[in-house]
């Protein structure tokens, strides 16, 4: 992979002030300034970009209560086929250690004003919604219902601190058999006065998007940081793009994104989560086949634009840059 990490002058250094098991397979690592000073604050939903040991640049949900300015907390998913990110931070990285981080950014933001809401987190998922469940519960606590979604017990994160809420809260074990999902279709069959928000891998997003078509399009919210839509698939090829119709076409390979190909050559494009969701790296097209891989665009919009960060071709595709 061609990952550029973001500029030092953007980062800052955070002490490792703790790098513990959060459940099998998954990280907790409390960042706080080396010195004890007050943190940038930071609202639900938020993430931050970490720069891992290899030298990559990864985005983590942040998932203490936003009304802490003491100290961010992230866990991590050890992804053992992922992009080597989540593995080198965790192998890499023990308590004292230092890390580069970014400030906090939104792109999950909790609508406030919503008289209720639903969260549905499948996995490491939970991370940004426990952020927006405790702040909630600090600012005096509006209804919500939480459906939380593993493999396992033990795959389960935060289970005692989910149990110690309370509420309206389904937490589901699937034992890795698609045949005991949760059936989630009577929580969306009609529609209400809920804000969505859904967190976690592609299929459950994708189920999650197609059992909600009926609801108002701002009702419903997702995020992905994981490595579900941008993972090599079996099916993949090799291609190429070119930056222009008079551009020359460049190679972009299995396993690598157009956007890091671009990047590799030169071409600064605005760009955050990396993953499919958040809409930054909209570009145009003017010719090519595309497979579009992203969560944000309607059909209509993917005649003209794809994420470059996430979405992959077939033969020579020409951007309009």
């Amino acid at each position: 992979m061609l990952d550029l990490p973001a500029p030092d002058a953007e980062l800052m250094t955070l002490r490792v002030a703790r790098a513990e098991p959060a459940a099998d397979g998954v990280q907790l690592f409390e960042l706080r300034h080396p010195e004890d000073a007050p943190l940038p604050a930071f609202t639900p939903g938020s993430h931050l970009a970490v720069r891992v040991p290899s030298g990559a640049m990864r985005n983590y949900s942040l998932c203490n209560d936003p009304h802490e300015r003491d100290r961010y907390v992230i866990a991590v998913k050890r992804e053992e086929n992922g992009r080597g990110g989540s593995v080198a931070l965790i192998d890499g990285t023990p308590p004292g250690a230092t890390l580069q981080v970014s400030a906090p950014r939104n792109l999950f933001e909790l609508d406030t004003r919503a008289p209720e809401y639903i969260f549905v987190a499948g996995g490491i998922g939970i991370t940004p919604i426990l952020a927006m469940i405790r702040y909630l519960q600090a600012e005096g606590g509006k209804p919500f219902r939480l459906f939380y979604l593993t493999r396992n017990s033990a795959s389960t994160a935060f289970r005692e601190d989910i149990a110690a809420i309370g509420g309206s809260i389904v937490i589901h074990h699937d034992e890795g058999d698609p045949d005991q999902a949760y059936d989630l279709w009577p929580v969306f069959e009609e529609p209400g006065r809920a804000q969505i928000y859904c967190c976690g891998p592609r299929p459950l997003m994708d189920a999650v998007r197609d059992m909600t078509g009926h609801w108002p399009e701002n009702a419903v919210h997702f995020e992905d940081f994981g490595s579900d839509l941008v993972r090599p698939r079996a099916d993949d090829q090799p291609f190429t793009v070119c930056a222009g119709a008079e551009a020359a076409p460049l190679d972009v390979p299995v396993g690598t994104t157009i956007l890091e190909v671009l990047r590799a050559h030169g071409r600064t494009l605005p760009s955050s989560c990396e993953s499919g969701t958040c809409g930054t790296c909209r570009t145009r097209y003017l010719s090519g086949e595309v497979d579009h891989r992203d969560m944000v665009l309607t059909e209509a919009e993917r005649q003209e634009a794809l994420m470059i960060c996430v979405s992959r071709a077939r033969g020579t595709l020409v951007l309009d840059l």
